[in-house]
């Protein structure tokens, strides 16, 4: 998932990003590497250090780009059309970046839940509150469909959010989303 956050970076156009375009599926890709060594030596300390640090990376790329966009906004260099498609990428990125971050937070991260450790949730999900569901656990998709939830709604519709870390990563989300949408947008239409 996070090559393909860093591939959707690497189109938004050079004047709105701190780096080059190919600097991030570059970054993304040596974090890779030493990644996919960790998880093949099985050093579960290593996997989860790394799979935070790339996010966070990641994360920062994002947020530079919306920071950078908003000042191209206002300075008038970006056409309409850079503008609508450089929000979208930015928008479809927030939703990948953020259901990373919930997968890798939730009881721990993926590693912990696989081992059942005993940990309290991040997220409530509506199946874990069901009798007849008691063994179900939350796969990668269902954190993607909160992010996509919380970009959308600007909230996570469905789903608890129980620790402070997940509040802090939804509130985040959900701020650059409504800076994307609201903002961007209504900019990007004013000057069509």
């Amino acid at each position: 998932m996070i090559i393909v956050i860093s591939i959707l970076l690497s189109f938004l156009p050079e004047k709105l990003t701190v780096l080059q375009s190919w600097t991030f599926p570059v970054l993304a890709v040596c974090m890779f590497v030493p990644l996919i060594i960790s998880i093949l030596k099985r050093h579960h300390e290593w996997i989860r250090k790394l799979a935070l640090i790339t996010n966070s990376m990641v994360m920062l790329g994002l947020i530079s780009s919306v920071i950078i966009l908003l000042h191209q906004l206002f300075t008038h260099v970006a056409s309409a059309s850079e503008l609508f498609g450089s929000a979208l990428v930015l928008w479809v990125t927030n939703i990948f970046v953020f259901s990373v971050w919930y997968w890798e937070i939730d009881r721990g991260g993926p590693i912990a839940r696989n081992e059942k450790e005993e940990r309290l949730p991040d997220f409530l999900f509506p199946q874990m509150t069901r009798e007849d569901l008691k063994t179900w656990s939350p796969a990668f998709f269902d954190y993607l469909f909160l992010a996509f939830n919380t970009n959308t709604a600007f909230s996570p519709t469905d789903t608890l959010v129980l620790s402070k870390t997940a509040k802090a990563l939804t509130m985040m989300q959900a701020s650059i989303s409504l800076v994307i949408v609201v903002v961007i947008a209504a900019r990007a239409i004013n000057i069509s």
